[in-house]
């Protein structure tokens, strides 16, 4: 096989390996809402995907493919500039070459990160609408502020009680005490 036609299959290998495919579905966990049958759900899910997908827009899958190829011809550029420059004519061709594997791994990476940013911009209008839909979205989080723990108490010393925090501001009063 004759070095271009090598070249041109790697060139062809890495420029494939640099395209990232979209979403095809959530990456987040979502529950049926109270009182919500798993037909709703499924036909919520349904209708939300399809919205998710539509918060994209239809050129995201286009500027990760330009990215990674701009990426790559720029790396062979560069990469021929310096081969020329470091040597003679005979040195250009390979630094095309480790230039492109460069320029190709540099917009694989673009690419990848691209990747990571649709999924978030599609999980995040999917519960969006699952939210909006009634459903249930669960988060990890603490009901009150962490308190330290408290020192064990004396052997024979009476409990200590801890008042109940003040309401917030703005709220009703509490009612009346019962005789």
């Amino acid at each position: 096989m004759r070095p271009r036609t090598r070249l041109a299959i790697l060139a062809a290998a890495l420029l494939a390996s640099a395209c990232v495919s979209m979403p095809t579905g959530p990456s987040v966990l979502v529950l049926p809402g109270t009182g919500k049958d798993f037909n709703q759900f499924r036909a919520d899910d349904y209708e939300c995907r399809n919205y998710a997908q539509s918060q994209l827009g239809g050129t995201a899958e286009q500027a990760q493919t330009e990215s990674a190829l701009k990426s790559a011809a720029i790396g062979a550029a560069v990469g021929a500039a310096a081969g020329a420059l470091v040597g003679n004519r005979r040195n250009a061709g390979a630094g095309a070459a480790v230039g492109l594997i460069g320029g190709s791994a540099i917009g694989a990476s673009t690419a990848n990160a691209s990747g990571r940013e649709a999924q978030r911009i599609y999980d995040n209008g999917y519960q969006q609408c699952m939210y909006a839909k009634g459903h249930r979205i669960p988060v990890a989080g603490r009901y009150g502020p962490a308190q330290p723990p408290s020192a064990p108490a004396a052997p024979g010393a009476a409990p200590t009680v801890t008042p109940p925090p003040p309401p917030p501001p703005g709220s009703p009063p509490p009612p009346p005490p019962r005789s």
